[in-house]
């Protein structure tokens, strides 16, 4: 009796005859993201060198690529509420959600590093520490969470002391929306219109309820709707990064001081408290009512 044909797959995937594997004269994958220097950019301290810190180091710079992109998409966003180009201006915020969200995702691979093998290398990194990363506390500034003081943590940083010093004298993401909601016809006080704003946003009841009338009236045009309830998402998204930071602090070090001499923990849990567009919040009492 003849046995079937047994065909085996085949173990090498030959190349296509049109696939490029001469970059000599062209330009490749590692070429455009300047890979060799992105990939040799991390340099653990530790001596002898502690396996844990290049995960130490990644999980920061990472972060700090993707802060670099949530600078990138809010000044635009902020760009395009001054034009009134409200639908690409969201798309902005979507972009920055989807971000926030992967941020958050990552403590939980810096939670794979046990209080043990933190502590066999924290003590080589000197009085470093994330409360010094001048684009998160740009993506602060943008926000509405503004603090002159914060410019001294970085005048031995000129380029970082430059940005957040505009940072600090121009509006908001919020005050922008606001004023899209003023040239819409909303009544928006106009000492908010004319506010300084390199102060720190503060609760106006007065907004509440034109935030109401927002969110109640049939007649609201959806993108304003849907700006309104981004910007909560974007703060709701911001609450729990911050929150999963501490988490992780706490499971890695405890109470312990922080390496930049704040307080650690106790000083994460204050951070909660700190909010972007309160108004948003306090409307949610007043509707329906």
């Amino acid at each position: 009796m003849e046995k079937p044909t047994v065909h085996s797959a085949q173990s090498v995937r030959d190349i296509e005859d049109t696939v490029r594997t001469d970059f000599r004269h062209a330009m490749s994958y590692g070429g455009y993201l300047d890979l060799d220097r992105l990939l040799s950019s991390q340099h653990p301290l530790s001596e002898p060198e502690h396996h844990d810190e290049l995960l130490f180091i990644i999980q920061h710079q990472t972060s700090e690529l993707w802060l670099k992109l949530v600078l990138h998409e809010l000044l635009e966003a902020r760009r395009l509420f001054d034009a009134d180009n409200l639908g690409k201006a969201l798309k902005c915020i979507a972009r920055v959600k989807a971000i926030q969200r992967t941020m958050t995702e990552q403590w939980s691979v810096l939670g794979t590093l046990t209080p043990r093998e933190y502590a066999q290398f924290r003590g080589f990194l000197g009085s470093s520490s994330g409360f010094q990363s001048y684009q998160y506390r740009g993506v602060e500034f943008l926000l509405g969470n503004k603090n002159r003081g914060m410019l001294r943590v970085f005048e031995s940083e000129p380029e970082a002391h430059a940005l957040l010093s505009t940072l600090l004298e121009e509006p908001t993401l919020y005050d922008a929306f606001l004023r899209v909601l003023a040239r819409a016809g909303y009544d928006i006080p106009a000492d908010i219109l004319d506010r300084d704003t390199s102060e720190p946003w503060t609760f106006r009841k007065d907004l509440v309820p034109i935030f109401q009338k927002i969110y109640e009236s049939d007649d609201t045009p959806w993108g304003l709707y849907e700006a309104c309830e981004d910007l909560v998402d974007i703060e709701d998204n911001f609450q729990a990064w911050r929150f999963r930071h501490l988490r992780t602090v706490q499971r890695t070090i405890g109470f312990k001081v922080g390496t930049g001499g704040s307080s650690g923990v106790d000083f994460l849990k204050r951070a909660l408290d700190l909010t972007f567009f309160p108004e948003l919040y306090a409307v949610r009492t007043e509707i329906g009512n």
